[in-house]
């Protein structure tokens, strides 16, 4: 830190008070003042006034008119594809014997973790093991401990899967020591830790069945993403699919909270600390009532990490740029291979997550007006409400989870990331319209669930709302019909699973049969 002159510029004798020249004084609080704001400027960019990047179609987007014919059809639901969920046509068979015990140690956020749950249940049927409820690892992120029983439910679970294979909420006293900690503390020959991504099924059968054999237990850790998307048995990919959209259902707590949400944004009422605590009766008095609205979910994801790793330019001045840059290099230490490109290129290229203006503006451009009922689902917002604002005013009917929801309500999930994504998680699955600003786990999750469940869900053309969003000169009309035309084929439509795409985001043919 600077030191202050002494106006006799030497040291002060005892007892004496420094002395401070006038102009070194003035000169020592424009210093501090000046670097105030630059650190509160590139630390916290949401500080500074955000301005509208698309003013001209902003202008034209909020006195926009959309034909009632419009209106009814982005309302209508997703017409039959052809496809539907596949049906065991068979039970299947428990095995006789047990091999032992697998546990698995996740990481991740919620919709990870449900990947890696469904493909522990699949490794374990491989195995002829018997699986232990899956241990979630505390996320560095959003330091949330939440457990598998905190966010599922674990009976049902259990249930949905007993006739598949064998599952215990704990491991039976001699095996108590098989602990997270246990293995932080040394290489442990029960512990598989060189599981290669996408892994084979031969290769469970090769390297982790001798140990079950040879211990009667095997942990596997890390196992995200641990298990191959191709070349499994039929029944090893039914099985998975059954886990992902039929066995993993949340808590209780977070489904009725969810009815009330969806309620409350079908029959809108008074705001919600006025409706109090007992949402229980009210989501059972909705099903009487009629001409329910309909809402659209909007998944924003527009978090720090996602702006930062994206490396593109989203108006917030040369503060933002040196904050996002700073992060970018603090936490992936020039491994961001985007950032060797402009921002012209990685716009043309569909790389840059849309801001909520931008995606407002897609919306408005699809014919969504302003009475629409948009639910916005979404951590934290990079740059706070300032961000937001434009998106507010294109729908002024917008709402979140602590507008709809008092503060009694959300106690049970306040602070907890994975519970709060769960919530937003059901109430979208349960929208008329789902859409997500970017891809993401999130996103992934809920366009291959939709999919299974024939709901209309839009997928925005990155490259092509990067390409209209470059030109600065477009008018409002043509950038309507571009957006409109581009995204004609983009609301649900089933795509086939290619060679090493998820089953999850990509349900059929692995999870669905031709009707």
């Amino acid at each position: 830190m600077m030191e202050l002159g002494y106006l006799n510029q030497g040291q002060p004798s005892r007892g004496t008070t420094p002395l401070v020249t006038l102009p070194l004084l003035l000169s020592t609080l424009v210093f501090f003042s000046t670097f105030t704001h630059a650190f509160s400027s590139s630390v916290f960019p949401e500080l500074n006034p955000i301005k509208p990047r698309h003013s001209r179609l902003l202008r034209s987007a909020v006195q926009r008119e959309t034909p009632t014919s419009q209106l009814s059809e982005l309302w209508s639901p997703l017409e039959s594809q052809g496809w539907k969920p596949y049906v065991e046509s068979n039970k299947p068979t428990l095995p006789e014997k047990s091999e032992g015990y697998i546990q698995v140690f996740l990481d991740g956020g919620l919709n990870q973790q449900k990947m890696g749950i469904c493909d522990a249940v699949a490794v374990a049927k491989i195995l002829n093991a018997t699986l232990v409820i899956p241990y979630l690892e505390l996320n560095p992120v959003w330091r949330d401990s939440s457990s598998f029983m905190d966010i599922f439910d674990v009976d049902h679970f259990i249930d949905v899967l007993k006739d598949d294979i064998s599952i215990v909420k704990e491991l039976p006293k001699e095996f108590a020591w098989s602990t997270r900690e246990y293995y932080g503390l040394a290489i442990r020959e029960t512990r598989i830790k060189a599981a290669p991504v996408h892994a084979s099924a031969y290769w469970y059968l090769e390297n982790v069945l001798p140990v079950l054999q040879s211990y009667g237990i095997a942990a596997i850790s890390p196992f995200s993403h641990r298990l191959s998307f191709d070349n499994l048995p039929v029944d090893i990919q039914h099985l998975r699919c059954k886990v992902n959209f039929q066995a993993l259902t949340f808590v209780s707590h977070i489904r009725t909270l969810g009815d009330a949400l969806i309620s409350r944004l079908r029959y809108p009422q008074g705001s919600a600390e006025e409706m109090g605590f007992n949402y229980l009766q009210e989501v059972t008095g909705a099903g009487a009532r009629k001409n329910a609205g309909k809402f659209v979910v909007l998944h924003l994801r527009f978090d720090k990490d996602m702006a930062a790793h994206s490396a593109c330019d989203f108006g917030g001045g040369k503060a933002e740029k040196l904050a996002l840059a700073k992060y970018r290099q603090v936490i992936w230490q020039g491994r961001v291979l985007n950032s060797q490109f402009t921002d012209e290129e990685l716009r043309s290229q569909g790389r840059c997550p849309m801001t909520p203006e931008e995606v407002g503006l897609l919306l408005a451009a699809m014919g969504f007006d302003n009475s629409t009922r948009l639910y916005l689902a979404s951590h934290k917002v990079y740059g706070g409400e300032a961000r937001i604002s434009t998106l507010r005013e294109l729908f002024p009917r917008m709402e979140d989870k602590k507008s709809l929801a008092s503060s009694e309500e959300r106690s049970e999930i306040k602070g907890k990331a994975s519970l709060l994504a769960a919530l937003d998680y059901y109430v979208g699955l349960h929208s008329d319209i789902f859409i997500s600003a970017s891809p993401g786990n999130m996103h992934n999750a809920l366009v291959g669930h939709r999919t299974y469940l024939n709901l209309k869900t839009i997928r925005p053309n990155m490259a092509l709302m990067g390409q209209l969003f470059l030109n600065k000169t477009i008018e409002w009309s043509e950038f309507q019909d571009a957006v409109v035309e581009g995204h004609q084929n983009r609301q649900g439509e089933p795509r086939l699973r290619k060679p090493k795409q998820s089953i999850y985001t990509y349900p059929a043919p692995d999870c669905m049969c031709q009707a």
